[in-house]
């Protein structure tokens, strides 16, 4: 008797467990939902960008160097003209060379600046990354700025030749390789170095996770795609805290709601149910314009940032904010898997 008494609360217990999790989840994705439709559309930003300083955006940046990963289209393309055009040296990291080029051309072409640059790189390999950083070191340049812009979101599991399942390996692994790799050129500009990382506003709906990977079996990519981007939040804290006497900031963003190319092709029914409604990218790349344009004692290192200003990290109630507390198992075990690579 005894024995099925408990049983039965023991599935009791199961039942109200699941529940409450379903209930979190559930809240989670309308709090969202309504969230975003409010703040990160184009009308959102035409909202927002009444209390915009123009006189922000004028700096001029002859001399810096900045690196801006995934930069063939979209916001990493918009984020490459800008820099461009406010007299930066820009190097465009891509994966393909042909697009690459052309993306170069346009932008050497529209702003007159010369000093763009391509660099090939697929962010989805460490082996990739490690060989990038050794060769651009061998410039001897200073990075003055890192914009970890590069994405994906690949719906379906696929897995790299490295071994690695490819959102996980181009938003997290790639992201954390190609930033670990570059702190010897960012401390050469110390004094006004900057790492920006391109987060998303889909990880309002994911708290930290140490199932980086996605075990379970049925593979979900929004989902993964939404924990990588809150990986991607804590790992900027975590740099800023490990980094702090280096002179480094280190920045993640939210765009908002943009009609890039990668929107459309990874989520066709949500860019076309808000079509006309998305923001450009170049309004997607506004932000991070403007953490790279702005003197560091005006910024806040590990922040996360939207619309030229600090934002929440989480939604009320949406149970995520402890979460965080696991980022330093999650930073060593990422270390783990990139030190074997060359």
């Amino acid at each position: 008797m005894k024995s099925g008494t408990l049983h039965l609360q023991l599935q009791l217990h199961f039942s109200i467990l699941t529940l409450a999790m379903f209930l979190l989840k559930t809240w989670r994705q309308t709090a969202f939902g309504v969230f975003g439709y409010l703040n990160f559309t184009k009308a959102g930003f035409l909202d927002h960008s009444m209390k915009f300083k123009p006189e922000d955006m004028e700096i001029q940046i002859p001399g810096k160097n900045c690196i801006v990963t995934g930069a063939n289209s979209g916001i990493g393309y918009a984020t490459a003209e800008g820099l461009a055009k406010r007299g930066a040296t820009v190097y465009l990291v891509c994966r393909n060379k042909e697009r690459g080029q052309e993306a170069v051309s346009d932008i050497q072409s529209k702003t007159g600046n010369q000093n763009v640059y391509l660099e090939i790189c697929d962010l989805s390999s460490v082996n990739e990354i490690k060989s990038f950083a050794s060769r651009f070191s061998e410039k001897n340049v200073p990075v003055h700025v890192l914009v970890n812009n590069a994405g994906i979101l690949e719906q379906n599991r696929v897995t790299t030749s490295e071994g690695f399942e490819l959102n996980f390996a181009v938003n997290v692994l790639g992201t954390y390789a190609m930033t670990e790799s570059m702190v010897p050129l960012l401390e050469k500009a110390s004094s006004d170095a900057r790492v920006i990382t391109v987060s998303s506003g889909g990880m309002y709906t994911s708290p930290l996770t140490k199932d980086l990977q996605y075990s379970e079996s049925n593979f979900n990519g929004v989902e993964q795609y939404s924990r990588n981007k809150r990986i991607q939040v804590a790992l900027t804290e975590k740099w800023a805290e490990t980094y702090k006497n280096k002179g480094i900031g280190f920045y993640s963003m939210h765009p908002g709601w943009a009609e890039t190319p990668g929107v459309a092709k990874s989520l066709p029914s949500f860019s076309k149910a808000l079509s006309g409604k998305l923001r450009t990218s170049e309004e997607g790349a506004d932000t991070v314009i403007w953490l790279t344009l702005q003197p560091k004692e005006k910024l806040v290192s590990g922040a996360f940032y939207f619309d030229r200003a600090e934002a929440p990290k989480h939604l009320t109630f949406a149970g995520t904010s402890d979460s965080h507390a696991m980022i330093h198992s999650v930073y060593d075990h990422l270390n783990s898997l990139a030190s074997p690579f060359v």
